[in-house]
C-alpha cells in the first residue's frame, strides 16, 4: 500500500510499476504529461497494470480529483526514453503528473478550469516539498520531443505560471508575414538558437544547420513557449521568445 504524499490526494490506487531512484537521485524535475485516453479510470487502470509497464506519480482528472498511484520517494514509469540537461534518466530525477485528456488522436478538448487549478495546486505542493526549481517544471515534450507532444499547445502554461509554477515569458507576437527558417537551412542564427535550446536544457546539437532533428525541438519549444504557432520554423518570434526565456534565469 502507499501513502498520500500531498493533501490534495483525494484517492489512492498504487501502481506496481515502480522502482528505486537510482544512485540516490533526489527528483529536481516535474514532468507533466496528458493521458491520451478515452477516461480518466481507464488510464489509471492502464497505469496500474503490471503489463503496461507504465505509471505516474498523480492522476488529475477533469474535475480535478487528484490520484495518487506511486509515492514520490519512488522511480515511476512515465518519462520514458528522453534526456534533460544531459541526463537521461529522467524518471530517477522526477515526479509525474498524468493529466487526463484525451490527446491530440482522440478531439484534443480543452484542459477544464477546475483541472487547471488542481494542477497549479499540486504542483506547487510538490515544487514545495521536493525544492523543484521554475525552470524544471516541464512538459513530456520537452524531454522527448522526437516521441511525444503531450500535454500540447492548448495546456494554459500561461496560467499555471500566474499561479507560480514554472518558468514563464509571454511570446513574443507572430508576425504572419515572417515564415522563418525552414529545412536545411543554414545561417548564423541557426547556430545561435541551438546553442540557446541546448543552453536551456533540451536535447539538440548545436550544428549550425536547420535538420528535421532540430525542427522537432524547435516544434517542441514552441508548443511549450511559444504556442499559437507550432510550425518547427525559426522565426522572430521564436528566437526573441527563447532570448528572454533564457534572461529570465536566475543566476547561478
Amino acid at each position: 500500500m502507499i501513502s498520500a504524499d500531498s493533501d490534495l490526494v483525494g484517492s489512492l490506487h498504487p501502481s506496481p510499476n515502480f522502482g528505486e531512484r537510482k544512485d540516490g537521485v533526489q527528483p529536481d524535475i516535474l514532468l507533466l504529461h496528458y493521458t491520451g485516453m478515452h477516461s480518466c479510470a481507464r488510464a489509471i487502470g492502464w497505469l496500474s497494470t503490471p503489463k503496461s509497464n507504465v505509471s505516474c506519480h498523480y492522476v488529475i482528472d477533469t474535475d480535478g480529483a487528484v490520484t495518487q498511484m506511486v509515492q514520490e520517494q519512488d522511480r515511476a514509469w512515465h518519462a520514458g526514453a528522453g534526456s534533460w540537461q544531459g541526463a537521461i534518466d529522467i524518471n530517477s530525477r522526477s515526479i509525474g503528473i498524468e493529466i487526463h485528456n484525451p490527446g491530440h488522436d482522440q478531439s484534443y478538448p480543452e484542459f477544464p478550469d477546475a483541472q487547471m487549478r488542481a494542477v497549479a495546486a499540486l504542483s506547487r505542493d510538490i515544487i514545495r516539498r521536493n525544492a523543484i526549481p521554475a525552470a524544471h517544471v516541464l512538459a513530456h515534450s520537452d524531454i522527448a520531443p522526437a516521441r511525444k507532444i503531450d500535454p500540447g499547445e492548448k495546456f494554459n502554461w500561461a496560467q499555471l505560471a500566474v499561479a507560480g509554477v514554472g518558468l514563464w515569458v509571454e511570446p513574443s507576437p507572430v508576425d504572419p508575414f515572417d515564415e522563418g527558417l525552414g529545412l536545411g537551412c543554414n545561417d548564423a542564427l541557426v547556430g545561435d538558437v541551438q546553442r540557446k535550446l541546448n543552453a536551456y536544457g533540451y536535447g539538440i546539437e548545436p550544428t549550425g544547420v536547420l535538420d528535421a532533428a532540430s525542427m522537432i525541438v524547435v516544434r517542441a519549444f514552441q508548443r511549450h513557449f511559444r504556442p499559437s504557432r507550432v510550425d518547427g520554423r525559426l522565426d522572430r518570434s521564436t528566437y526573441d521568445t527563447l532570448a528572454r526565456l533564457l534572461a529570465a534565469l536566475p543566476v547561478a
